[in-house]
């Protein structure tokens, strides 16, 4: 039987997927929310034997990555008035060919990698992808919210290679992360909202016809 934190690692991949392949910004949201949700789990099924330091980085990833950011994130479409991602840079299809072009490099790179500790399984191939992911959305997405999704994509693979590290890790460095994420995308949202007000568009193409 497949080791429940294998399960949950395979999920985060095709919420990955789910992030490239998805058009309207709230199905993109939720895909990110998700794909919290299955985070707080990792440690829990990484390391079943209870402790002070995985039940608060789960508790603490669930409530910052499953639902302030998602919920916040939401709020500023819906303030914004946009619903979809209509001209990205590169095609949907495109996109999820070269996530799964990504999959595959991550995983014959990662076996490779020389890591202290016993052998991590997936963990270090999916967080490879989920951060090569994350670029990709990142570049070649135009609204302002989605960009901000392939940020914590790429945050949350940096989130899953630290739980390969998790023994050598302090909790209150991974309480940091979790904190510098939330801040982060908070000063995000608020350029979105300020963007979309004088402007009258997500688009950051548009702030190239902005002039001093």
């Amino acid at each position: 039987m497949q080791p429940i934190h294998e399960l949950l690692l395979l999920l985060v991949l095709l919420t990955d997927f789910w992030v490239l392949g998805a058009s309207r910004l709230s199905s993109t949201i939720r895909a990110a929310s998700v794909q919290g949700a299955l985070l707080a789990a990792l440690p829990l099924a990484l390391f079943p034997e209870p402790s002070f330091h995985t039940v608060g980085l789960a508790l603490g990833t669930l409530v910052v990555k499953a639902f302030v950011i998602p919920s916040f994130l939401s709020r500023a479409i819906r303030e914004a008035a946009v619903r979809r991602e209509i001209e990205p840079l590169l095609g949907f299809t495109a996109s999820l060919a070269l996530g799964a072009i990504a999959v595959r490099l991550s995983f014959a790179i990662a076996p490779r990698l020389r890591l202290p500790g016993p052998s991590t399984g997936m963990l270090v191939p999916v967080a490879l992808s989920t951060v090569i992911i994350g670029l990709l959305v990142l570049t070649t997405r135009n609204k302002a919210v989605i960009q901000v999704v392939g940020y914590l994509l790429l945050e949350n693979g940096v989130y899953v290679f630290g739980l390969s590290q998790a023994a050598r890790v302090p909790f209150l460095v991974e309480l940091g992360v979790l904190l510098d994420v939330f801040v982060a995308v908070f000063i995000m949202g608020i350029v979105v909202f300020h963007i979309n007000r004088e402007f009258d568009s997500l688009d950051s193409e548009r702030l190239t016809e902005l002039r001093e």
